[in-house]
């Protein structure tokens, strides 16, 4: 069997459906049904780093950031049927390439996810603190 090539792109446009699709396929815990609010957390994002088989999205990292000083991974998700290939390393190092050694990245992760983090290069922090959502 051949392994479809992966395609990576830097802030190429996004609908809602697409990425509410990989929100469901992978398992990321994120509002994938509210459709409204996806959309509105694509154009208010700054900086996104996709992964694609032809036409179909499988992967993204969605970041806010002021490309200067800190940057906020608030999505990293890849679709099951493509997890352990490496794509959401590769999104995550591409994020970095693209902001450069000047520019800290910073996630909050779920508590499954708490041992991939360390394994692609994030440190784990103590100093952080949150006001959580209400919806």
């Amino acid at each position: 069997m051949t392994t479809p090539s992966i395609e990576y792109k830097i802030n190429t446009p996004l609908r809602a459906e697409e990425v509410s699709d990989v929100f469901k396929a992978s398992g990321i815990k994120r509002p994938a049904d509210d459709l409204a609010r996806i959309q509105m957390m694509i154009d208010h994002a700054n900086l996104q780093l996709t992964a694609w088989v032809g036409d179909t999205l499988v992967g993204i990292a969605r970041a806010v950031t002021d490309f200067s000083y800190c940057c906020y991974l608030s999505d990293l998700a890849v679709s099951k049927t493509y997890q352990k290939r490496g794509i959401g390393t590769e999104l995550v190092k591409r994020t970095r390439q693209h902001l450069g050694e000047q520019v800290s990245l910073l996630l909050l992760s779920a508590p499954e996810a708490m041992e991939y983090y360390p394994r692609i290069g994030f440190k784990r922090i103590e100093n952080a603190f949150l006001i959580p959502r209400v919806k």
